[in-house]
């Protein structure tokens, strides 16, 4: 059965893209010690928001949807610009930059999940075209900053709540889910994942060798 892929309103996908220019901004005031310039702050601002989508679109193999439609640069960009001019105001509500990254996780990863699946893609193929679509972005972000891969590093399941979301959405189309209402349901557990395990601190335990006696 063929798959359509989970489809928002344009203005959705870009106001998500704003929310990723704001956040390399607010993580660019916090690596005041390398001195990144206003142009440092943009191409931040650039990795982030649209990091995930870029390397999602190089693994299928299909033309960046973030480089052949101007909205996506041109909204990062000035959302980052406006973050870092914002940034003593944006620091005070950092719960809310928080609960909407959840969203756009979600969101981003339930794109990337279904593109693969519509393009053919294999279940576990889908499932990390969806964990790229969501926290591609970060990943980006690290490398360009020299910063070890964040996702990589002990901390609140990040990577996990994408792959939860985007392996429920695949699970579901595979049972014949229309595709509108397994996004959804992908954007909810990959929020809901991410957000409980920011409140209570989950995290995978580090890594342990076993011990002979």
């Amino acid at each position: 059965m063929p798959v359509m892929p989970f489809q928002v309103a344009l203005w959705i996908e870009l106001l998500a893209a704003g929310l990723g220019g704001l956040q390399g901004a607010l993580f660019a005031a916090g690596e005041r010690h390398r001195r990144i310039d206003v142009l440092g702050v943009v191409v931040i601002g650039l990795a982030v928001s649209l990091g995930g989508s870029l390397l999602r679109d190089i693994v299928l193999d299909q033309p960046p949807v973030v480089i052949w439609k101007n909205w996506y640069l041109l909204v990062a960009g000035a959302s980052a610009v406006l973050g870092m001019a914002l940034q003593p105001v944006l620091a005070r509500v950092d719960w809310l930059i928080t609960g909407l990254d959840a969203i756009v996780m979600g969101l981003f990863g339930a794109i990337g999940a279904s593109k693969a699946l519509s393009l053919g893609a294999g279940e576990a193929g889908a499932l990390v075209a969806g964990v790229i679509g969501a926290i591609g972005g970060g990943m980006l972000r690290d490398i360009i900053l020299c910063l070890p891969i964040s996702f990589l590093q002990v901390g609140t399941l990040y990577a996990v709540a994408a792959g939860a979301g985007a392996g429920v959405l695949v699970v579901l189309v595979r049972f014949g889910t229309p595709i509108l209402v397994a996004g959804l349901v992908c954007v909810l557990v990959t929020s809901v994942l991410r957000l409980l395990a920011v409140r209570f601190g989950w995290t995978f335990p580090e890594q342990r060798a076993l011990r002979s006696r």
